[in-house]
């Protein structure tokens, strides 16, 4: 009997034991194990908001230099980075067969020459033999017969027309002396601007042969040490915060490769209308002037360009982290779930459609338009006891860390929730 006495003693002093630290219990592995949330503060400083994209530094101006004339090379006279100044003589082409030619269309043209004057003499001769039969007519008709005035007459007039045909002789050998003359300049390449050998096709010995096509020596690329393009392939969803920006007169900032640690500086010099599609994508090329007074930027070097569209100083700003975390449904207060809710019906999924609404290209243009304006309306969570409260906030400009804070009850130093901590002690 004292035992049941002793046991029952000892159940309700157990009994009430646990039923007196089970609540602590529960309190200790809830802190310990619970749920915790990582905060970020709400800070002032300096937003720049930019685009990012890659492209390929090219001279503002390529010469190509060709040849008209083919033969030979017998002499060249720059390589690959040579400075030239116009008019330096770059190559030579063998000219000897121009030259033969030059030299025998002004032996035409000399022959020519010769027969005007041939001619001449020979029409005033003719002239001078009708006149005087002309005055020994009127002396005496019977002195000069009808049929020999017609042949004073008509070889007066054949000499004429022979001199005509002489004097255009000598025209048309002019021509193809100048067109001799001509082609022996040719066999000179000269460069036709000031600035540097960028590429060589060509070297001492090689025959060009022009009658095909013409072919190409030399690319010369003037004034690089004044400016350089970069051409970048910028995504047509950008290309109105492109547009903004240019017409404010944003800088452009880019790095090359080459001297990764150095930073170099440019403007937007031209938004082109020729856009490029690949693979759905369609881009439009973005051209950025840059200055290179050293010759650091050369042609073909990849630049990794940051446009930037707009700078706020001093303004309120959000961690990125705390717009883009979302809580789960049992941790927000309860007038917060139909924010989820609302959320997980507007969030569409990777494919055609979902149950819970209609995808991207199942709206309408009215319904496109109205989410793009609306897009800047969010929500922010901050802890309150033991659950999550919502703050809608209107938000601006953002870069990597930060988004500018428009509207919303929000205060400086203000922790948000940016995620979860990993559970354990």
């Amino acid at each position: 009997m004292k035992r049941w006495v002793i046991a029952a003693i000892a159940l309700v002093v157990v009994g009430a034991v646990g039923a007196v630290s089970l609540p602590r219990m529960q309190a200790y592995w809830k802190t310990k194990y619970g749920v915790k949330f990582r905060e970020e503060t709400v800070s002032r400083g300096d937003i720049t908001q930019v685009v990012n994209s890659t492209g390929a530094i090219q001279p503002v101006l390529k010469v190509t230099i060709g040849t008209f004339v083919s033969g030979p090379i017998i002499q060249l006279n720059v390589d690959f980075n040579s400075k030239v100044k116009k008019g330096d003589i770059m190559a030579l082409i063998d000219p000897r067969l121009y030259e033969a030619a030059y030299d025998s269309d002004k032996a035409r043209l000399a022959t020519a020459d010769a027969d005007v004057v041939r001619v001449t003499a020979l029409l005033q001769q003719a002239i001078n033999d009708e006149k005087r039969s002309k005055l020994l007519r009127a002396e005496n008709r019977d002195f000069i017969s009808d049929s020999e005035m017609d042949q004073f007459k008509f070889a007066r007039s054949t000499l004429a027309a022979q001199l005509e045909a002489a004097k255009a002789a000598v025209i048309q050998a002019k021509a193809n002396l100048k067109n001799s003359e001509t082609n022996l300049k040719y066999t000179e390449i000269v460069a036709p601007v000031d600035g540097v050998v960028i590429d060589k096709k060509i070297d001492s010995g090689q025959t060009l042969a022009a009658q095909f096509q013409t072919p190409e020596l030399f690319i010369v690329a003037p004034d690089m040490e004044k400016k350089m393009l970069v051409t970048a392939s910028v995504d047509e969803a950008d290309m109105g915060l492109i547009k903004d920006a240019q017409l404010r007169g944003e800088p452009v900032t880019f790095t090359v490769y080459a001297y990764p640690t150095e930073l170099f500086h440019g403007t937007i010099s031209q938004v082109r209308l020729n856009s490029t599609t690949t693979q759905n994508v369609v881009t439009y090329p973005v051209v950025v002037e840059a200055p290179n007074p050293e010759l650091k930027l050369l042609p073909g070097m990849t630049a990794n360009i940051s446009f930037r569209i707009e700078k706020r100083e001093k303004i309120q700003r959000i961690p990125n982290a705390a717009l883009r975390f979302y809580p789960k449904l049992e941790q927000v207060r309860p007038d917060d779930k139909k924010i989820l809710e609302g959320t997980a019906t507007a969030r569409p999924t990777s494919g055609s459609g979902n149950e819970n609404g209609p995808s991207e290209s199942q709206r309408s243009a009215d319904e496109r338009a109205k989410a793009g304006r609306e897009r800047n309306r969010r929500h922010v969570w901050v802890v309150e006891g033991e659950l999550l409260r919502a703050i809608e906030v209107t938000v601006g400009i953002a870069d990597n860390e930060f988004t500018e804070l428009l509207t919303g009850e929000i205060k400086d130093g203000q922790a948000l929730v940016t995620g979860e901590k990993p559970p354990g002690p």
